[in-house]
């Protein structure tokens, strides 16, 4: 799985669609060349991403750039409207006020094959580019749609699902798949019988902090199917990078506590958490990428430094002992 991409480390970028603050323009644009001089050639965004901001700031830089050089993806599920509306009053279920600092275009939910195509034909203009590598389904999971989100999914099979699987098969993308928070999105796909993704993007719940469900049933059936996992938010919202969040929250005191002993076993072992958390996700051998994101130039090098570091086998071996990975997790021992 990990020969989709030519490296394992990209860029997520989510924090440039103005998360949680108001990224002035030349700081989002200096963060996205730090990544391309960093030798970043992977780049994930997606139009819900302060509704198309993202997706814009990344087009700009990327437009200087040869394609053949890099892979994108993008997301669909969501169209952008010429409308304007009040994003603080959007129902994003566990995610309100994510990118209340984004444009006021008004998001319009839609996961039909109409809408999937619209979708694609805004992202390529906002883009500046001809062709998209990659097309995740997005955010048709429980976090953003409670407990409607099956007929959300049934939406996306019928539409995007065929929408995709046929661009694909005409060559027109290269992967397609699910990009989510959840887990059991992902593993109803894969027990579908007309529709087979070959690459999902599956957001904090293959980290060093929650992995255990995915272990379960998804990892093993990813592959079985084939189907590379691209893991998003390894630092799960921040508190695995020096934040103070976990999943787009202030942390409990039991994550707090958790992540206290990591920081302590890391260093003792010289081990940076960044590091432990990039090697953690990548020591599966579903995983093809991991995508942190960044709105800062300086974090893209702690991430390139991070993936570079050595983790001697003794650490893992801690942590395995004092129960903080799973029994069953692959690890990055030589």
């Amino acid at each position: 799985m990990k020969t989709l991409f030519t490296q394992k480390l990209g860029f997520g970028t989510a924090p440039l669609g103005n998360m949680f603050r108001n990224i002035p323009e030349q700081e989002a644009m200096s963060t996205i060349e730090a990544a391309w001089e960093q030798g970043v050639r992977y780049f994930d965004t997606a139009p819900f991403y302060g509704a198309g901001l993202a997706e814009s700031r990344l087009g700009q830089m990327l437009s200087k750039q040869n394609h053949d050089e890099y892979m994108l993806s993008t997301k669909v599920g969501r169209v952008i409207s010429d409308e304007i509306e009040d994003p603080s009053t959007r129902d994003l279920g566990e995610k309100g006020g994510v990118f209340e600092f984004g444009n006021k275009n008004k998001i319009i939910v839609d996961y039909s094959a109409d809408g999937t195509l619209r979708s694609i034909e805004q992202s390529l203009k906002r883009l500046n580019t001809d062709r998209l590598d990659i097309v995740f389904v997005h955010d048709i999971a429980q976090d953003f749609y409670g407990d409607e989100w099956l007929t959300h999914f049934e939406s996306a099979r019928k539409g995007a699902f065929k929408v995709l699987t046929k661009l694909r098969d005409e060559g027109v993308i290269k992967y397609w798949g699910l990009g989510v928070n959840r887990v059991e999105p992902i593993e109803i796909t894969l027990e579908l019988g007309e529709a087979k993704p070959n690459l999902s993007l599956l957001a904090g719940r293959y980290t060093l902090l929650d992995h255990e469900k995915a272990l379960q049933r998804l990892m093993p059936s990813a592959l079985r199917e084939e189907m590379g996992i691209v893991v998003g938010g390894p630092y799960s919202s921040g508190i695995l990078a020096g934040g103070a969040n976990f999943e787009y929250q202030k942390a409990s005191p039991e994550i707090i506590a958790k992540v206290e002993k990591i920081k302590s076993i890391a260093s003792r072992f010289g081990v940076s958490v960044k590091a432990a958390a990039i090697h953690f996700s990548l020591a599966n051998p579903v995983v093809a990428a991991v995508i942190p994101g960044a709105s800062r130039p300086e974090r893209i090098a702690e991430d390139v430094a991070a993936l570079k570091e050595v983790i001697p086998s003794e650490f893992w071996i801690e942590m395995k002992e004092q129960k903080l990975v799973a029994e069953n997790a692959p690890l990055p021992i030589k």
